[in-house]
């Protein structure tokens, strides 16, 4: 496993604080990464239900899932075999059965059915139609929405973790390099993409690389002006700008970074946005420290780019680390106006003002780790429009 026994133990012991607190006895813990966080679980299983159980009453979490992905269980967690459970493929996309009915059938076996249940409300993996099975299943229990509960306690790293994401940052550092080597009028958009994923996976002579949660997005020409866009067959052209928004991965803990490539000579408007972009940049990094807010660091943005001309008004960047697909990010903090969170050391973000006009736009971003005294790039790149006559 990538981490010790007791940093998982450690890890569902502040978990099971939070829950104290809420006033939860169980919680169902339905995100991958929330799982993997607690117990080490990793395989590509997700597309069928399945769940960590952290029960105040029981001493290590229970991992409940598909029969044949039981013993991924085994092979990945720190868990005792008592505390793996399967079910058969009669519940797999049946009609009239549930996987959350046996589900039900383990908490009531374990006497965890009449409880206060917290739940993953807002994943991805957890549906309206699995939600409706337990309250039908599970009659007596009450249940609450704690969908942050230990995405929140993630935005913190440990110093291992920060290893594996500084280890990310070299992986992304080759394959930028790698993207804008491959971005070349008469190459085809999927050439390309195939290099930077064999660079991904590829990763240093000293680590392997991961999946990243996110494919590689790569609007071109008009494309660049809208955000997430992935490629095709077509050929890169001459007089085109391509946006190329990557991350490289170590298990499972991210670095993204984006930049901006253009074939020839790049219009004025283009370059001077790319200019005011990476000041910007580099404005809102000069004002992350512990203690500043995350909408005091996209006002160090604004601060730098509106007086240019340069406005944006989604949001300039979000925490992110350890995630599985569709999203590397956290779904906790972002830096906009409004969001009062506390920078604190040990959290990571991915600063990302893209900026996406009518039919042009630009991104250029960094992804840093809060330290003690301000940042740290987690993979240090030229920050810079790339053009190439």
């Amino acid at each position: 496993m990538p981490f010790s026994p007791q940093e998982y133990a450690e890890r569902v012991s502040r978990t099971k604080a939070l829950m104290k607190a809420q006033g939860l006895e169980v919680f169902l813990v339905f995100d991958p990464a929330n799982m993997n966080y607690l117990t080490g679980y990793d395989g590509w299983s997700f597309y069928v239900p399945q769940l960590v159980v952290i029960a105040l009453a029981e001493p290590e979490p229970i991992w409940i899932g598909r029969g044949i992905d039981a013993n991924g269980a085994l092979e990945t967690t720190y868990l005792d075999s008592d505390n793996i459970y399967s079910y058969s493929d009669r519940y797999v996309q049946h009609d009239h059965r549930h996987p959350m009915d046996f589900v039900a059938h383990i908490l009531r076996e374990r006497e965890l059915d009449n409880a206060r249940i917290g739940l993953d409300m807002d994943s991805y993996y957890f549906s309206a139609r699995g939600y409706e099975v337990l309250r039908r299943q599970l009659s007596h229990a009450s249940f609450t929405d704690v969908t942050r509960l230990v995405s929140g306690l993630r935005s913190i790293k440990s110093p291992q973790e920060l290893e594996y994401m500084r280890q990310a940052g070299q992986i992304m550092q080759r394959v930028m390099k790698v993207a804008v080597g491959h971005v070349e009028p008469g190459v085809r958009q999927c050439d390309a993409v195939g290099e930077i994923y064999r660079a991904q996976m590829r990763g240093t002579r000293e680590c392997g690389g991961d999946y990243p949660a996110i494919v590689p997005m790569l609007p071109t020409g008009r494309g660049t002006s809208t955000a997430h866009l992935t490629w095709n067959d077509k050929p890169f052209v001459q007089g085109e700008a391509t946006i190329l928004e990557l991350a490289a991965a170590r298990y499972h803990y991210h670095c993204p970074m984006a930049r901006t490539v253009f074939l020839g000579t790049p219009p004025q408007r283009l370059s001077s946005a790319a200019e005011i972009v990476a000041e910007g940049v580099q404005a809102a990094l000069e004002a992350v420290r512990p203690g500043a807010t995350c909408e005091s660091i996209e006002a160090a943005w604004r601060a730098a780019t509106a007086p240019k001309g340069l406005v944006k008004e989604s949001r300039i960047g979000y925490s992110m680390g350890l995630n599985y697909p569709p999203d590397w990010g956290e779904h906790t903090m972002s830096l906009r106006p409004g969001d009062r969170s506390v920078l604190e050391p040990g959290m990571t973000f991915h600063l990302i003002p893209g900026i996406w006009m009518d039919d042009w736009g630009v991104e250029i971003s960094e992804s840093f780790v809060v330290t003690e005294t301000g940042h740290e790039l987690l993979a240090p790149f030229p920050r810079k429009l790339f053009v190439k006559p």
